[in-house]
């Protein structure tokens, strides 16, 4: 059942237009959610809790290679996208391997995208697109005080104690 979450873009498509025919509020974020944490489960359910449908475009492994730098991701795409499907506010989860989401964007055509508070709303990559289509853009308040890199970091200090 998770599995059938994680599609192509050219499987969701035709479903997005169902649901979009039906009325239903698509909802698009991206990320690379590397080691899934409480702080990017937060971020996901007020994502959901803005429309009906929520689309995942996950950073596949090159991608986050490219952005976070060579030492990343720790969990390999198929894994991160396995364990964000298995999330209830997730809809569906497309992978993709370009440095950001505007191909999806343009594909998707959300009612609302959703960023981080820590995106200036003119920096929003996609933005312009769902505005002009008569969407909306939203960022939300990040969880303080804990992101991969800070779990990461806490795991190599504690490596120096053992």
């Amino acid at each position: 059942m998770m599995k059938n979450k994680i599609l192509t873009l050219e499987k969701l498509i035709p479903i997005i237009n169902t649901l979009k025919n039906q009325h239903k509020k698509i909802v698009f974020t991206n990320g690379c959610f590397d080691i899934l944490h409480a702080g990017h489960v937060e971020y996901l359910q007020q994502a959901k809790a803005q429309g009906d449908i929520l689309v995942l475009g996950l950073n596949a492994d090159v991608s986050v290679k490219a952005i976070k730098g060579p030492k990343r991701p720790i969990v390999e795409e198929k894994h991160r996208a396995f364990v964000l499907a298995g999330l209830a506010c997730v809809d569906y989860i497309i992978i993709f391997e370009e440095p950001d989401p505007l191909n999806l964007i343009k594909n998707v055509i959300p009612n609302i995208l959703v960023k981080g508070a820590d995106w200036a709303e003119n920096e929003i990559i996609g933005g312009d697109i769902v505005k002009n289509a008569g969407g909306q853009v939203k960022r939300i308040h990040l969880v303080p005080d804990i992101s991969t890199t800070e779990i990461i970091n806490r795991i190599k200090k504690r490596e120096l104690y053992s």
